[in-house]
């Protein structure tokens, strides 16, 4: 068996264009979308996403300013900038690029993020709503790799569903949103962890595996079963000599071994990463609808 590769990029095209539509219409009452990204440090992984979520939201119509500040940044004043953009009406939506430095507290910063903004979805508000099946904003991955499997005919719906890996960003909302009782979800889901004793002997008896534990081609052949569907949340850099930058991007999942078994997984690059930025740029479009007094998004 060859798997179907499930192609996130065409995917995220795809939801870049039904969110272009909206903003289009949106535009047309008076309201720009506006995005607000703030990049603390020089994380060379995490500029090129907010580089590539800068370029996607041009590309969709969307408002957006990126605003760096240095790896010496204090608490404080990180504070300041998020208050500061808390009450800019140009900025329906805030990110705040994870993770921070170590002089800062990512839950505070969190905390003070305003939940009408936090279109990351990581506000304990905002997991709340989650967790009861209401959600405000559903965290950009998540939604991406929700959207991936009903996108490809691979609906959770009645599926046993294992996802490797209990991150605040990933691994527990991407649990939450499957288990709860909606289209697109109503899975029966198993959350594997470093303390899980032996994780193949669970993900052998998935449907659906999600790998999102941030270990390079951890999930390997043996540990699916004939027919699964893998998405693979990883994004790990490693060496390589025949690569002119000498590294190479890979997934938490063994690409070449696993596609052998499995009946469709997401490869690493073109995957997850591509749905992402389109459900971020969903969810600002949504923030932008609710503040304008329109409840339901048009995409």
């Amino acid at each position: 068996m060859t798997a179907t590769i499930i192609d996130g990029k065409q995917m995220a095209e795809d939801i870049r264009g039904e969110v272009a539509v909206g903003v289009k219409a949106l535009v047309a009452t008076g309201v720009v979308p506006g995005l607000a990204a703030v990049l603390v440090g020089d994380d060379p992984a995490s500029a090129i996403y907010v580089r590539n979520k800068r370029r996607a939201c041009e590309e969709a119509g969307l408002f957006s300013e990126t605003f760096e500040l240095a790896a010496t940044t204090t608490q404080e004043e990180l504070l300041a900038l998020v208050a500061k953009l808390n009450a800019d009406e140009r900025f329906h939506g805030i990110l705040v690029q994870l993770p921070l430095p170590p002089q800062i507290s990512e839950r505070t910063v969190i905390l003070a993020l305003d939940p009408d903004k936090d279109v990351d979805g990581l506000h304990p508000l905002n997991v709340g709503l989650l967790l009861q099946g209401e959600p405000r904003f559903v965290p950009a991955t998540p939604a991406g790799v929700q959207e991936m499997l009903v996108r490809s005919g691979n609906d959770p719906s009645g599926k046993s569903v294992v996802v490797v890996g209990r991150s605040n960003i990933v691994g527990k909302p991407l649990a939450a949103l499957l288990m709860q009782k909606a289209k697109g979800a109503n899975a029966t889901v198993t959350v594997c962890h470093t303390g899980t004793a032996d994780i193949g002997a669970v993900t052998r008896q998935a449907d659906i595996v999600v790998a999102a534990m941030g270990r390079p081609r951890a999930i390997t052949a043996d540990m699916v079963r004939d027919g699964a569907v893998v998405i693979d949340v990883g994004i790990n850099r490693i060496d390589d000599a025949s690569r002119k930058s000498g590294t190479r991007l890979v997934g938490d999942v063994d690409f070449d071994g696993v596609s052998e078994k499995a009946s469709a997984i997401s490869p690493v690059p073109g995957g997850v990463g591509p749905m992402t930025i389109a459900m971020l740029l969903k969810n600002t479009l949504l923030a932008a609808q609710r503040a304008a007094g329109i409840q339901e998004a048009s995409t």
